[in-house]
This record gives C-alpha cells, sequence and structure tokens, in this order.
C-alpha cells in the first residue's frame, strides 16, 4: 500500500485508476502523467454539447480543481513522457527529470487516424475530433450554409455530421465501405441511422472513398471522391478511426501490437510490474484479444486495475456498453455483437424507436443497439450481466415486456 506508483494518460482511465487508488487506500507516492495542458475531462461530449457551445469547457472536467491535491495525487499536467527504464524502473520525462515507480500503469488512449499528406491531408482546414484542441480549433467552421465534407460514416463521423446539420451547414458524408457503421454495428442499424441522417439534410454516399483533397493558398477547397465526382467544400472533419498510443510501450520491449497486450487484470504480459487500461489495451474477452473503446471500458478496466495493483485477484469480465446521441436520437448499445448469426428487429412503443437484438447461432443474445428504447436497452443489459438469455420468440413477441421478464437488477 505503499509503493510508489505512476499512471502515464491523464484521460478517463488514467483519471478513475488514481481516483480508485486512493478510494481502496493506497498511501504511496501517486503521480498522474498527462500531455495536455488541462485537467483530466470527458470525451463524449466534444463532439455534441461541446461542438455545440452547450457545454463549457470547465464541465467537462472530470474532477474539481482542488481533487487531485487533497489527495495527494501529484497531477502533471502539459508533461511529455520520453521513455521508459525498466531496468531502472523510471520513468523519464521529456525534460529529463526521472520519476521511479514500483508499479507503472499506461492508460495513453489512442489518437485519431489522419489522412496522408500525399492525397492533401496536410492541408488547412481539416479536422479529426478527439480533443478539446481540436473542438476550439474547428469551431468557427460550423457556420450556416457552409460546405463541410465528413471522411468516415462511424459513430465519430455520424455525431459530427448530426452537429453541423442541426447548424444549417451542407453536409456531405462519405464512407469507403458498403454502409456506415459497417465495423461496429449490423445493417438494420445501419439502415436506421442512414434514414435518420438523410432526413435532416445530410448527403450520405457509401462505397465512396476519398481520392484527393485539393487546395488554395493552403486551405482545402476541393474533394475528388473515388466515383470521379468533385465536391467545392470549405472544410473537411475525418474521422476513420483511431489507433492506439502503444509506441511508448512499444520502445520500452512491452508486447503491443493492436494494443498493449495485457492479462485478465490488466497487467502486461511483458513486464508484471506494468499494467494498462483503456483504449490503449488489448486483454483476453470470450476467447478473443479484445480492445474496447468506450467510457464504460475506460472506467471499469482502470478500476480493475487499481484493484489489482493493490493484490486483487479478480478477473475484469465486463459487459460492454456504449451510447451516441445524434438529432434526437439517443442509441445505447450494450454487449458485443461480433459473430453473431442473426438479428432480430423490435419496434419500441415510441415513433422511431426500435431495438436490434444480435443473437449468437445458440440463439441466445450477444448485443443490443436500442434506438430511443431505453427500455430495451436495461431488458438486455440485465439479460447480459446475469449471462442469461431471452428466447429468440420472445423478442420477436412485442406482446412480451422484456424489461419486466429479465432478471433483476
Amino acid at each position: 500500500m505503499t509503493d510508489r506508483i505512476v499512471v502515464i494518460g491523464a484521460g478517463q482511465a488514467g483519471a478513475s485508476l488514481v481516483a480508485k487508488l486512493h478510494e481502496l487506500g493506497f498511501e504511496g507516492p501517486l503521480t498522474l502523467i498527462g500531455n495536455e495542458p488541462m485537467p483530466p475531462y470527458q470525451r463524449p461530449p466534444l463532439s455534441k454539447k461541446f461542438l455545440l457551445g452547450e457545454m463549457e469547457e470547465a464541465r467537462l472536467y472530470l474532477r474539481r480543481s482542488d481533487f487531485y491535491a487533497e489527495r495527494n495525487i501529484d497531477l502533471r499536467t502539459d508533461t511529455v513522457v520520453g521513455s521508459i527504464d525498466r531496468a531502472a524502473r523510471e520513468v523519464v520525462l521529456a525534460s529529463g527529470e526521472r520519476l521511479v515507480y514500483d508499479k507503472l500503469a499506461l492508460t495513453t488512449g489512442a489518437a485519431p487516424k489522419r489522412l496522408p499528406a500525399a492525397i492533401g491531408g496536410d492541408l488547412g482546414g481539416i479536422y479529426t475530433l478527439r480533443s478539446i484542441a481540436d473542438v476550439d480549433a474547428m469551431r468557427r467552421e460550423f457556420q450556416p450554409g457552409r460546405r463541410l465534407l465528413v471522411i468516415g460514416g462511424g459513430y465519430i463521423g455520424l455525431e459530427a455530421a448530426a452537429v453541423a446539420a442541426m447548424q444549417g451547414l451542407e453536409v456531405t458524408l462519405i464512407e469507403m465501405a458498403d454502409r456506415i457503421l459497417q465495423r461496429v454495428a449490423a445493417p438494420p442499424t445501419s439502415d436506421y441511422f442512414r434514414a435518420l441522417h438523410t432526413a435532416n439534410g445530410v448527403a450520405i454516399r457509401e462505397n465512396t472513398g476519398l481520392k484527393r483533397l485539393d487546395g488554395e493558398n493552403g486551405r482545402v477547397m476541393a474533394a475528388e471522391l473515388s466515383t470521379g465526382e468533385r465536391l467545392a467544400l470549405d472544410f473537411v472533419v475525418v474521422g476513420i478511426g483511431i489507433t492506439p498510443n502503444t509506441q511508448l510501450a512499444a520502445d520500452s520491449g512491452l508486447a503491443s501490437a493492436n494494443g498493449i497486450e495485457v492479462d485478465a487484470q490488466g497487467r502486461s504480459v511483458s513486464d508484471p510490474d506494468i499494467y494498462a487500461a483503456g483504449d490503449c489495451a488489448v486483454f483476453p474477452f470470450h476467447g478473443e484479444p479484445t480492445r474496447l473503446e468506450s467510457v464504460q471500458n475506460a472506467v471499469d478496466q482502470a478500476e480493475a486495475v487499481a484493484a489489482a495493483m493493490l493484490g486483487s485477484d479478480a478477473l475484469y469480465d465486463p459487459v460492454p456498453w456504449f451510447w451516441s446521441d445524434q438529432y434526437k436520437c439517443k442509441l445505447q448499445i450494450v454487449g458485443l455483437g461480433r459473430g453473431y448469426a442473426r438479428t432480430i428487429i423490435r419496434p419500441g412503443t415510441k415513433e422511431g424507436s426500435q431495438s436490434v437484438w444480435y443473437l449468437a447461432g445458440s440463439g441466445r443474445i450477444k448485443a443490443v443497439d436500442a434506438m430511443n428504447d431505453p427500455r430495451a436497452y436495461m431488458a438486455a443489459k440485465r439479460w447480459l450481466e446475469a449471462r442469461q438469455s431471452p428466447t429468440a420468440d420472445q423478442i420477436a413477441d412485442t406482446s412480451i415486456d422484456l424489461l419486466k421478464l429479465a432478471p433483476a437488477g
């Protein structure tokens, strides 16, 4: 309980980890290092309320300003880590300062993928959406009548398109795959959000890639698409995925393929005194190496790591959940639908509400996407947390209240 613990990465996972260590009674030296100038903050509102100007920066912060100092947590903001000296058990800062650790946690998160410079990716007026600085840089672009190209039909791209459409911009979204959300959702969910965005004036082009962006005086002015079409535009938002921040781990010799490889307690497979949690970590989940990009995982895995650092032998076995807000639709997702055999679309009780239930070959539910249907989401969450499942016939029968049928929460 008096080891020296250093946590690198002051996002949701890092903040959750140090808070949990304190809650569990840790009294040793505890340092949290972040490379941004502000304290740890929540990221989901960046592409929604913060971008819309409905939330001030201070409301993004996860804790009040004196939280860390009151708990003797040495929060180092605007601080870059240069390397990890595993032999000496030291974190070497870019400034040259060396911090000794007994246990080390990496909560370094992920970075947005960017367009190659060879196709115009280094022009001005091209933005990604991952940080407060990203939103501050692009917010001035969101003016009625301006022409926006969104590249990528995942949740970040769709959320940015929704905000822009709500503010009166002319929005085109392109997606290289056959359909939007192809990597993360079944066709019925893609169909729902395609119709929603189309009804709000967004032009969605699937099976459409970007050939190049052209500029004038260093700023993007037009896009040439894989279809041969040329679009005049004012700015671009790129939402083509994220890459886990593993370079620091890899440089120190830790196994880091599609993330820092850890066991079911969040301990690095390469070093028993180094842990990882959040977007940067790959852990065993239902027999497969898995990296989850969600607030739920960042918090829960970080708290599991905190407990493991203090001697717990509990394994991390989550029921993942996610959400997305687009226009007046709240999407709530629980479970992981990968490897599903079939889906059942269940209409909700309100106009425009529905849920998509993902079933394994055995008929057990694997995941649910609930659009403006919180009862379906809560029912599915209870079933999955209990490791039980309704039958396919029960799911398809809208006369059955699945929330009442579900195991008690």
